[in-house]
Formats: structure tokens, sequence, C-alpha cells
């Protein structure tokens, strides 16, 4: 046998290992409405890019009849997204199931090791049965090697995990160790336990899409950021994500070069009602102020009450944390601390600027809240943005009461610039409440107790209410008219680009989790 030969035997395998499972298989795949391991690669990388790692690996086990399985059941290397290197793995569900055993793992967490070296993104294309039962307790030592590594990488490079078929037990820790999770309609689904365990131990009868399919977990539970019905279209946002992230956490975002246009923009001193309890949709506030088409939210269905994504602002990348007033008046839950606090604590650890767009009430009031723990819950904001040392500036819209305010990156919490608009209101609660309080007496006293409540409110509105007595202690920077928000996020960030903030030696802090 001469060396063409043995390049002819190497063709010959390799073309049987890109074949997976074979053709059955695969056309069964196509028929759930699924595509294969390496179309959903070739369709998240650049044309041409991919370089494939460890395609010749194999299990070594025996027992229960198994046989042989084409790449171990998961296609790993790495290749560009817009030129930019990425690293990722690819779970092949025509061999095996997907399912996860030991050198099956073993390839993700080499490719997960030269991710970190190299320091680029690392995204995991999910669609696996599980552990392999077949193998034991290796499958589960599989996963632990795994668990650790997106452990130990976390806030090092960004980690991306998109749900493209069954993810059970084991597997579903993983991608909610990473950063971001997407989903596919109809055909992704994350739980512990299924349907059937469900049924078995407490009675309860519910589908697999209703239990943990995507519109639970972007949703209800949270536990996802995205979703969309069709695979493609889950790719190509992951493309759109990356583009406003760095390679890693000694980079900075990649900056995109923009047309000069005019940042004064009129149109934002009428979007924002002047009565502190009229509601408005907070995203035509962000559209005003980001590049145009810019703004990419995340978790959009998720504790609605709270806004949360990136943009750019002349070309620079930023992450937004905006209340949404449309919904229960812009108040903050547990779930909306959560969210915030997660994604305050991903842009600092990426080196993305943080813009607070501030129309508050309040920590919201109920038995529910404060038996469910909006104390612990709550105290994440605060954390977030205090350890946070990227720049943080913060627009007061309209209304900021009480503890809320503090937790909204206020100066007092470690925020690098507060601008408020001269419509706001800051105090330790609204007019209303307060007047109530502090004038009960002279109300309950008048002739005309509505008459006199409405002039209290009005007094305690002008003497305490309002963005100047802020601005005379300190806590607010400036008082801008609406139409220069842009203008001066723009010159700020310009200002802040090369800021310089460090917190005290420590191994970690205790986060209230």
């Amino acid at each position: 046998m001469d060396i063409y030969e043995r390049i002819n035997e190497l063709y010959d395998r390799k073309r049987e290992i890109e074949l997976g499972g074979g053709e059955e298989r695969i056309n069964k795949q196509h028929e759930k409405g699924k595509l294969t391991a390496r179309e959903r690669i070739e369709l998240l990388v650049d044309e041409g890019s991919f370089v494939e790692l460890s395609p010749f690996v194999e299990h070594r086990t025996t027992d229960f009849g198994m046989g042989p399985g084409p790449g171990e059941g998961v296609v790993t290397g790495y290749g560009k997204v817009d030129g930019r290197a990425i690293y990722l793995f690819s779970q092949d569900f025509t061999v095996f199931g997907g399912a996860l055993g030991e050198m099956h793992a073993q390839k993700i967490a080499n490719v997960m090791d030269l991710a970190a070296k190299n320091g680029a993104p690392f995204i995991g294309l999910n669609d696996s049965g599980g552990a392999r039962i077949q193998e034991g307790v290796l499958s589960l030592d599989g996963y632990g090697h795994i668990f650790y590594r997106n452990s130990i990488y976390s806030g090092v490079i960004p980690q991306i995990s998109v749900i493209m078929g069954p993810s059970a037990g084991g597997a579903v820790y993983s991608p909610a160790i990473t950063d971001f999770v997407f989903m596919v309609d109809k055909t992704s689904q994350m739980f512990i336990t299924g349907p059937k365990v469900i049924e078995t131990v407490t009675g309860e009868k519910i589908s697999s899409e209703d239990l943990g399919g995507s519109k639970v977990h972007t949703a209800i539970s949270g536990n996802a950021h995205f979703r969309s019905d069709s695979e493609q279209d889950v790719l190509q946002m992951v493309r759109r994500l990356i583009s406003y992230l760095p390679q890693n956490n000694q980079e900075m975002p990649p900056r995109l070069e923009v047309d000069n246009e005019d940042d004064y923009r009129p149109d934002l001193a009428d979007i924002v009602p002047y009565e502190a309890i009229r509601p408005y949709d907070v995203r035509k506030v962000v559209e005003q102020v980001v590049d145009a088409d810019s703004f990419m939210e995340v978790q959009p269905e998720f504790a609605r009450n709270i806004v949360v994504g990136l943009a750019r602002i002349k070309g620079e990348t930023v992450g937004l944390v905006c209340n949404q007033p449309k919904v229960m008046a812009g108040g903050l839950d547990i779930d909306s601390s959560d969210k915030a606090a997660r994604f305050i604590r991903f842009c600092d650890s990426f080196n993305i600027p943080l813009i607070t767009f501030e129309d508050v009430t309040g920590f919201f009031p109920g038995i529910k809240q404060e038996h469910g723990g909006i104390i612990r819950h709550g105290a994440k904001i605060l954390y977030a943005y205090s350890e946070a040392t990227v720049p943080k500036m913060t627009v007061i819209l309209r209304k900021a009461y009480g503890g809320a305010y503090v937790a909204l990156n206020s100066k007092s919490i470690g925020a690098d610039l507060v601008y408020s608009w001269p419509n706001a209101e800051i105090a330790v609660m609204g007019p209303q409440g307060a007047a109530n309080i502090i004038f009960a007496r002279e109300i309950a006293a008048s002739d005309n107790p509505e008459e006199t409540r409405a002039a209290k409110i009005e007094e305690y509105r002008e003497k305490f209410a309002n963005p100047y007595v802020a601005a005379a202690r300190g806590m607010v920077d400036d008082v801008i008219d609406p139409r220069e928000t842009r203008v001066k996020l723009i010159q700020a960030l310009e200002m802040m680009r090369n800021k310089k903030d460090t917190r005290p030696a420590k191994k970690h802090g205790n986060m209230p989790l």
C-alpha cells in the first residue's frame, strides 16, 4: 500500500464520520424540522472557516452491545464569525441520540480549554438525550468536567448555549452556567426530570413542550434569553450577539464606524408623559438614543417590568438597563432584580459600559414578594452595580423613589455620571404618599381635605421631589434637556473610555444569591 492509498483511506474514513448515524437517521432529523450537527455549524460560522478537531475519537465501552459511533456523537472545532475566531461543539443526535459519554465529554472539554487559552468565545450547540446510560458513572464524570470549565471560564470568555433539541437531566446545567441561552420553538426542551418521571412521582401530567419548551423558559422560568421559530433564525441571532462582544475579558468590545448624524433628538421631549402615573414604552426612548436598529433586547419576554439589552451608541457597544413603566409601573420585583443583576455582571465581566434609564416607583410590594425573598433578590442589583468597574451612567427620566433609586446605579453606589431630565421626581417616595404622611393632621383638620391634599402634594413636589435638590447635593451631575440625552451619553462614553477602577483585593465576594 502506497501513500496515495493511505490518503484515500483517510478520506473514506472522514466521509464515514461526516455521515454520522447514516442517511436514514439524517432524514429523520430533517423530518423533525431539525438540521444535522454539521449543517448547523455551516450556518453559524463564516463560509469555509470551520476546522474540525478530534474527528477520530471513539468510545471504549463494550457493555450492553455498544457499537461504533462516528465522531463519538459530537463535532468539535473552531471557525470564524464575521472574521473573528470562535470555538464550538455541535452534538450529533444521529449518533447515540447525542448522548454524552466519557470521550464525547473529553472532546468538548478539550475544545473549551483551547477557547480559554486563545481567548475566544465558546458556543455549544446542544441536541442530546442526556447521559449515555451504557457508560454509567463515566458519563456523569464527563458532565462534571464540562460544568467545571463552564464555571472557571465564566467571565473570561463569552459562553453561549444553543438548545436545538432535548436537553434533559444533568445536561441542562452547562447551559445554565453559560452567559446566554438560545432556544428553538417546538423542537427545543430543557428540564431536569421529564414528563414521565413527573407523572410517576407526583401524578401531574404535562407535555414536554409545556414542561420545558422555549416559551416556558423565555417567559416564565427565565432560564433562556432568546428564542425563534427556526434553527436558521436562531443561529443568525447568535451571530448578531457575538458582534457586540469582545473576544475575552482582556479586550474591549468591537467599535463600528458610523455615519455622522445629528445626535440632537427632538422627539425625546414628547415620549415620556409629564404626569408621573401615565405609562409609556421605554423602548421608544432607547430607540431615540442608540444607533439605528442596534438594540438587541435580552430576555424580552421575562420580567417585562425591566428592559435589558445590548446596543451601540456612535458605534460603541453599551449595555442598557431600563425600567419599563408600562409593566407594573416599572417597579422592581424578584424576577426583574435577578434579570438586571445578571446582565449587569455580564457587561462588567466583558468591559461593556452600562447605561441605566431610570423611571422607578420602588420595589414591588406584596406578601408574595416579601415571602419570596425580595430583600435578597433586590440586594443583587445593589451588589452588581457596586461591584461593576466599567463606565456607569444613569439617566433619570421621570421617577426615582426610595431604595430602588439607590439600587439603580445612584452616585452613592458608584455611578460615574448621573443625569436627570427636568421633570424628574427624586424622593423617598412619591409626592402623594409623602404628603399624606407629612401633612396628615393639616389635611384632616381642613374644611376641604381634597383641596388641601392637592396643595400639599404640589408643595412637597416643588420642595423635595425635583432634580435640583439632588443636583444641589451632588447626587445628580447635571439636569439636561431630554433632547440632548444622546449627545450627553456620547460625550460621557468618550470621556470615560480609559476609565480604570479597582476594588479591594479579595478571593471573591459573597453575592446574595
